[in-house]
């Protein structure tokens, strides 16, 4: 839409001129009592709001939203991923001269809110900057700010464990993924320049109190770009910004897209079955900062075995000391967002509800400290001794809240009412005039008839004279000579007094004297709190620590969760371990533990069995247990000595990404590719079905060749699930693999599954009983059976000579009995000293010389 519509008014003239420094955001223009869009965004806004597009007289297309209802419209936008620029009436309408000033006072994206109520409460909302190898993300509800060095190929992985809701990029920038994404100059990535903007941020004279290092120069240069972009956003500033912590990427155990989507970390590959996900299973967190903190903890969990071992000793002492642990959680249960109220605060965006959620929250804060006090035993809780030191009960600001606050405040400033009676002197006697009128009135009256003597004097008003003292004229005679005539009568005189001038100019004004003061008041009330930002943000997070520490004693003392031998060896062992989330959803009785051993000698483990058997559940129980033990949690087992991991793999199903054009077999080998090249000696692999989506020699030889690369060559623990019994020789040449099997049960035509894990192969896969037990038809599974009969006994299904050869591309699966020469050859060939793939081209000049013989 051209801009050429009305530009002859000098109302579209100031538009344009605000619209061009603000071309990619929608901008909401107060006219008035609406925040009305013009041109491209009314037609934007008309469509996403589902409200009216109309046109001005100029042809202009407009719409418009009620300010009063501009929340509700601007959290609409957000989320569907728009940028909304507010420009706003910044004089008097009365007082203009002209055209009146109108300036953006805040740019809303999805990436920078700190609207209350928009947010989730148990997640970030991460805005990331990233360019290179740098990386720096801010949440800017919270405060928090991070940088981190990432691997230019994983930044993909990066962005999926932030989840960000807007990432910042140089300029032509290539980002894969559906982000949000804002694109900024090559310059703002500066480090040097970058660098010393953090350095006066924090008063800093240099980065090393920081503990950011040389290496870290490209996540400093994000952070410079991050923060200027945010300043635009924010002409206000971000007073409650927090000072940055370094991720480092040898201290945590990064878990890719594949491998969180697949164990269901914190999304489930079923939308609508969240409870089938990690942290619903484990989240008895009962304050928003616990819950965000525990998703955190479980995105990136450690790989120091100290680090660990601190957080399992806090979890330790809440679960032996149960009666303090339920006092210390009910003392946090009803604190409230501290982080995010506290920030509002800082950036003076808190209501008066908001401010006496904070003022309720610090009132706990004293019973959270003594609570603490009975859990810590100093000498042998580092970290619970830690928080015992850091809590600050935040008495001053709970004493001043409390006397300058109302029991319950009211939602807006606007509602008025907001500050206690007895804090200031001069609101309660606005508040008296106000309320006590008649009071007052009555008290001047029976003043003056003392004074006068005049008996039938009295005090009355209109809308026209305001207040007044009206006298009879047969008392005309006693008026005192400082009474000011106001208004003749037919029988009596209307006066006014310097005295009741004084009350009426103070009554008529007290409402408008009231909203001013409570406005100051309540506004000292969140400077206050905004001025104590960063004791608040220390606090919340010594909060979150202890509700995440007892929130996961909970969970060990109802589920029988033990705590895990963390060593930095290679070793791994489980007794009798279990699915976390399993064994929730189902009676515990009903869940069939099973032991799981990684050692030197025995790193590869190749798991055959049927399908409905548990294979991927146990695979998936491993990396669960994993998961859990490494970021500081008791786990689902008997028994538990876990080698810490430097990065956990899980392939487990299948899917394609027709979007990018790859087929689900293209899919699984872009994530075994990744695996191949991103795994060390130190990892550990999940792998379920390697090879599945081609022909069954391909998939066969494939998943041979990853087998073998990941034993000889990588070294790391892996267990693959697998239905080509072929694999079973793997154990015959490779020194440090073994052959395990899901135990089935026999009975007749029936098969029960066990769902244990024991030594040795197998080679059926009983996929016809699970096909009979999907609801097949019954003529179907007959069928199947005869069918499955006739290719084990004879290799093939049609009776008669075989057909004609195949296409050299592509090997036949059944062949007749091979003819007596070529028998022959086969007894010939030393299989002990061909690789798969000979041995599979061998087979294939077999096939060829067995079909040209004609026998």
């Amino acid at each position: 839409m051209s801009l050429k519509l009305g530009e002859d008014t000098p109302l579209m003239t100031q538009y344009r001129d605000i619209k061009s420094r603000h071309a990619g955001s929608i901008l909401f223009f107060r006219m008035g009592d609406f925040y009305e869009m013009f041109f491209d965004d009314a037609e934007l806004g008309a469509r996403v709001l589902g409200i009216t597009l109309t046109a001005r007289g100029d042809g202009v297309p407009l719409a418009g939203v009620p300010v009063k209802a501009a929340a509700e419209y601007l959290r609409q936008l957000v989320a569907a991923g728009h940028r909304v620029a507010i420009c706003e009436q910044v004089e008097d309408p009365k007082l203009a001269k002209g055209i009146v000033r109108r300036e953006v006072v805040e740019t809303v994206t999805p990436g920078a809110l700190l609207q209350d109520g928009w947010l989730a409460g148990t997640r970030n909302n991460w805005i990331v900057a990233a360019a290179g190898t740098g990386l720096a993300a801010i949440d800017l509800s919270t405060g928090e700010f991070v940088l981190e060095r990432i691997d230019p190929d994983a930044l993909g992985d990066a962005l999926q464990r932030y989840g960000p809701a807007e990432v910042v990029v140089p300029v032509g920038t290539g980002l894969s993924g559906n982000w949000l994404r804002t694109e900024r100059e090559q310059w703002e990535f500066d480090a040097p320049l970058a660098g010393d903007e953090l350095a006066r941020r924090f008063q800093l004279a240099g980065l090393d109190g920081l503990g950011i290092t040389s290496d870290d120069a490209p996540a400093v240069g994000a952070a410079g770009a991050l923060l200027r972009y945010l300043a635009e956003l924010q002409p206000g500033g971000l007073p409650h910004l927090g000072r940055p912590t370094v991720r480092r990427s040898d201290a945590h155990l990064w878990l890719d897209e594949m491998t969180r989507r697949n164990l269901e970390l914190v999304e489930p590959l079923l939308a609508g079955n969240e409870n089938a996900t990690l942290l619903r299973t484990i989240d008895r967190t009962v304050t928003p900062m616990g819950g965000r903190l525990l998703r955190q903890w479980m995105l990136s969990p450690l790989r120091d075995v100290a680090g660990a071992e601190a957080r399992l000793d806090a979890v330790e002492t809440a679960l032996r000391k149960g009666s303090a642990r339920q006092r210390l959680r009910e003392a946090l249960d009803g604190v409230r967002d501290l982080e995010r109220l506290a920030g509002r605060a800082a950036a003076g965006r808190a209501t008066p509800r908001e401010l006496g959620a904070l003022r309720d929250s610090f009132v706990r804060l004293p019973e959270v400290g003594h609570a603490l006090a009975e859990l810590v035993t100093p000498e042998r809780d580092g970290r619970l001794a830690a928080c015992q030191q850091e809590l600050d009960p935040l008495g001053d600001l709970a004493t001043l809240l409390a006397r300058g606050l109302i029991d319950r405040p009211p939602a807006t400033l606007a509602d008025g009412g907001v500050i206690r009676e007895g804090y200031d002197a001069e609101l309660d006697e606005l508040c008296g005039l106000r309320d006590g009128g008649k009071q007052t009135i009555a008290a001047i009256q029976q003043r003056e008839r003392d004074r006068t003597g005049i008996a039938s004097l009295k005090v009355g008003f209109n809308k026209v004279f305001g207040y007044f003292l009206e006298i009879t004229h047969a008392h005309r005679d006693r008026v005192p000579a400082d009474y000011e005539r106001r208004q003749t009568l037919a029988g009596a005189e209307r006066y006014v007094t310097p005295e009741l001038k004084d009350y009426e100019a103070r009554v008529l004004g007290a409402e408008e004297h009231i909203a001013r003061r409570e406005a100051e008041l309540f506004g000292a009330l969140r400077t206050a709190v905004g001025d104590a930002i960063a004791r608040v943000q220390r606090t919340a997070r010594v909060l979150a620590q202890l509700d995440v520490w007892t929130a996961l004693a909970e969970v060990a003392e109802s589920h029988r969760y033990v705590r895990p031998a963390l060593h930095d060896g290679f070793g791994l062992t489980m007794k009798a371990s279990r699915h976390p989330v399993i064994e929730r959803l189902m009676p515990r009785e009903a869940f069939m533990p099973n032991d799981v051993v990684f050692s030197e000698t025995e790193r590869v483990l190749l798991v055959t069995g049927p399908n409905m058997a548990g294979k991927s559940t146990i695979l998936r129980q491993i990396g669960l247990c994993v998961v859990l033990a490494q970021l500081g949690s008791f786990i689902p087992a008997d028994e538990a000595r876990i080698g810490l991991v430097d990065r956990l793999f899980t392939r487990v199903g299948a899917s394609d990404n027709l979007a990018r054009g790859q087929s689900t077999f293209m899919v699984e080998m872009a994530e075994t590719s990744a695996i191949l090249h991103s795994a060390s000696m130190r990892s550990l692999v999940l792998l379920d079905e390697i090879g599945r989506g081609t022909s069954t020699y391909d998939g066969v030889a494939i998943a041979w060749a990853v087998s073998e690369h990941l034993h000889d060559n990588v070294g790391c623990k892996t267990m693959f699930a697998t239905h080509y019994h072929e694999l079973m020789q793997l154990p015959e040449k490779l020194q440090h693999a073994r052959n395990y099997n899901v135990l089935v049960r026999e009975a007749g035509d029936r098969v029960v599954f066990l769902h244990r894990l024991a030594p040795g192969g197998t080679d059926r896969s009983y996929g016809v009983h699970v096909a009979e037990l999907a609801g097949l038809p019954n003529a179907v599974v007959k069928r199947a059976r005869e069918v499955l009969l006739r290719l084990e006994g004879e290799h093939r299904v049609v009776p008669g000579a075989p057909a004609p050869a195949p296409d050299p591309g592509q090997l036949a699966l059944f062949a007749d009995p091979l003819p007596h020469p070529v028998v022959d050859d086969l007894k010939a060939l030393d299989l002990n000293a061909m690789t798969p793939i000979e041995a599979l081209n061998r087979l294939v000049e077999l096939q060829r010389k067995a079909a040209g013989s004609g026998r």
